[in-house]
């Protein structure tokens, strides 16, 4: 349900906004697409002062704003809630005041000595402490291991060391077995009560503690990382050290699993932060009676990644900084604004529609373009396609230019071949439709899209990705580009021919070199544990001939749950090329088990 704001809060937020945007952001308007109002765009959006865009914050509903009202200035109408489409999100994770930790009469710290992992269930245990290795289960015909053989779990605390026996290869048949994540589920499925995770010295020295911050959907057992220091203690009783533990199970290969004698009781409390931001969405009608009802929407997320840290997305969850986003993607946005204020100028030529978007939370999984798809302020069905400008501010001296899903549509390989003549452009096209941006949201809804990019550059999703570093002489061209793209499409008669152009979904990487997949495309932003949604069922694909249908929450495979898409990724890397399994659905409020072969 869509927030009123009629707190006290957000009436607070809505007073500097009213301020910061009087103070500063100047406005001028003119038809034309021009270096300095490009300029003025991005360094706006990219300043200090919108403390890197993050979903949720001041800084993102102020650039929400800017660009609202730079759109309804050039005389384009504001949709949805004027000009706002509200969406709520699961901004981070923190630890609450119930976390508690004590074994052998030491009362351990939170925060010192052990810390929650932030797929954690909220729990209080008391319960027997079993060592188990590395947590493995593995059953391969060149590796046999097994480190819950010979021990009874059940209803006890599990302690495994994190990582494997070879972190230092990356090829090791070990490497896909090693994640935290992975021991989680598997210590469940084993009937443990909660899992102790502790750093053995290969694989951290220093002994950190992990950072809660990033919200990764919950495993259904408590999962507790402790210091070596803790892990000792637990040891206690068998006199031997966490540090020796590690140093057999990498020596023998195999596994070393026992009964510790220690009995611990602890209690994990993390708290899920929400937080709500908006897509920003105005729309420019056209005058052909018998065109006017079709759309094109140009589309450029506004987001980036706040002050980095842990869990942002940044490459550098070291530094705690601003992250201006100035490429990625003020630059896209600017873009969007001036081809708005061209549109708007010609209105009376057009014979089309034009809804423009800029949205959220985009980094944090294309969330924004999929709650716009999911509900929509116009008919979908009336979209002839989608353009989407994500970091077309870095034109190099070869002057490429990256346009993909030309092959999404019929017609779109010859119509950006027939621009490009008029231009001195390095254009090089890519024919697929899904890709890593909001234009996938919208492809996997069968329309056709175009999919505008300069590429990536040392300084994507750092601190260093700054507005004094954009070729604005480069975006100026290229929003020309699609400007006279745009209205290319206006003047022809009939409306784009969809056709796919590759999947409609990511591939799912499975341990070893194979690979399995239902043929779905998953909701990524499934955090609520009730299951996985499937938005979308690729014709002819397993999950197709099993009789899954576009909407379907999954809720188990083979039996065991699928809360989210996490749970569901591991489900799958535990199936093999042709196995034929059984789908739990949720259809209507009814529950379905379908039979489905891999």
């Amino acid at each position: 349900m869509i927030s009123t704001y009629k707190s006290a809060q957000y009436i607070t937020i809505q007073i500097c906004l009213i301020i910061l945007c009087s103070f500063t952001v100047p406005v001028v308007t003119i038809p034309e697409i021009t270096i300095e109002e490009l300029q003025q765009h991005v360094e706006y959006l990219a300043s200090d002062s919108l403390k890197g865009r993050y979903p949720g914050t001041v800084g993102d509903k102020l650039a929400a704003s800017y660009i609202r009202d730079q759109l309804t200035q050039s005389g384009l109408t504001a949709e949805a809630e004027n000009g706002f489409q509200y969406f709520s999100l699961v901004t981070g994770i923190s630890a609450g005041k119930n976390n508690h930790f004590s074994v052998n009469g030491y009362v351990a710290e939170s925060g010192k000595d052990f810390t929650p992992l932030s797929f954690s269930e909220n729990s209080e245990i008391t319960a027997e402490v079993v060592f188990c290795g590395y947590g493995f289960t593995i059953e391969k015909e060149n590796l046999q291991w097994d480190d819950y053989s010979g021990v009874e779990v059940s209803g006890k605390w599990v302690m495994v060391l994190r990582g494997d026996p070879e972190p230092e290869d990356a090829s090791s048949i070990f490497a896909t077995y090693g994640n935290d994540r992975s021991k989680a589920y598997m210590a469940a499925e084993k009937g443990a009560a909660g899992l102790i995770m502790v750093s053995g010295e290969k694989f951290d020295k220093d002994d950190e503690l992990d950072d809660i911050r990033a919200h990764q959907g919950r495993v259904n057992i408590p999962v507790i990382q402790i210091t070596r220091r803790l892990a000792n203690i637990i040891l206690s009783n068998e006199e031997i050290t966490i540090e020796k533990l590690e140093e057999i199970l990498d020596i023998n290969l195999q596994p070393e699993s026992f009964y510790t004698k220690a009995t611990v009781t602890a209690s994990t409390d993390l708290n899920v932060n929400e937080s709500e931001t908006m897509n920003v969405v105005a729309s420019l009608h056209g005058n052909d009676p018998q065109l006017n009802d079709q759309y094109i929407i140009i589309g450029a997320h506004y987001d980036h990644l706040g002050t980095g840290g842990p869990g942002s997305g940044s490459r550098r969850p070291d530094l705690h900084e601003i992250h201006p986003g100035a490429d990625d993607n003020a630059s896209g946005v600017a873009a969007m604004i001036e081809i708005a204020e061209k549109l708007a100028s010609r209105r009376n030529e057009l014979r089309r529609s034009y809804l423009f978007i800029a949205f959220g939370a985009e980094e944090k999984g294309l969330l924004g373009s999929r709650y716009f798809t999911e509900n929509p302020v116009i008919n979908l069905g009336s979209v002839n396609a989608m353009i989407n400008l994500d970091m077309i501010g870095r034109m190099d001296e070869s002057k490429t230019l990256q346009i993909g899903g030309v092959g999404t549509s019929l017609e779109g390989d010859a119509i950006i071949n027939n621009l490009a003549d008029n231009y001195d452009f390095n254009i090089v096209t890519f024919s697929e439709g899904f890709g890593p941006s909001d234009h996938a949201s919208f492809y996997s809804r069968d329309i056709p899209v175009f999919f505008f990019t300069t590429g990536p550059h040392p300084d994507y999703h750092i601190p260093d990705d700054t507005a004094d570093r954009i070729n604005f002489g480069g975006l100026q061209r290229i929003s020309i580009f699609v400007s006279e793209l745009l209205l290319q499409l206006d003047r022809m008669d009939d409306q784009l021919n969809f056709q796919e152009a590759g999947p409609k979904a990511p591939s799912v990487p499975r341990h070893g070199n194979r690979r399995v997949a239902l043929g779905i495309m998953p909701d990524f932003a499934s955090a609520g544990g009730e299951g996985l949604r499937a938005d979308f069922i690729m014709p002819g694909r397993p999950a197709d001939l099993g009789g899954m249908k576009q909407g379907d929450m999954i809720i188990a495979i083979n039996g065991n749950p699928v809360r989210d898409i996490h749970e569901y990724m591991y489900r799958l890397s535990q199936l093999n090329s042709g196995e034929i399994i059984n789908v739990e659905v949720v259809r209507g409020g009814k529950t379905e088990i379908l039979l489905i072969q891999l």
